[in-house]
């Protein structure tokens, strides 16, 4: 969540983030793998948003980056509960909820 409690039109995921920052750095996905241990391909699915960061994927960016794990899993957790608020059936389930608890 932003300024106002405003949140962005689109989530970031955190692999995009990541993916900046080893461009900046002039650090290659590959190297990136070969440093951490993590596959190429687990990688890369981070990278484009496909898959989530992991308490020890993030432990190992921290090492080889020096960018604290809980900032790659705060963003991770930001992300997955904005998209599931913009899940539709998932927000209609929880109005249900919210509605049977008001009553109580």
């Amino acid at each position: 969540m932003i300024a106002n409690n405003i949140d962005p039109f689109e989530p970031t995921h955190p692999g995009e983030i990541l993916r900046e920052e080893i461009e900046c750095r002039g650090i290659s996905q590959k190297e990136l793998s070969r440093q951490t241990g993590i596959s190429y391909s687990a990688l890369n699915e981070v990278m484009n948003g496909k898959r989530a960061i992991t308490t020890q994927f993030a432990l190992l960016i921290e090492a080889a980056l020096g960018i604290e794990s809980s900032f790659w899993l705060k963003m991770q957790m930001d992300y997955d509960v904005q998209t599931a608020k913009r899940n539709k059936t998932f927000a209609q389930r929880l109005e249900n909820i919210r509605r049977i608890a008001a009553m109580l």
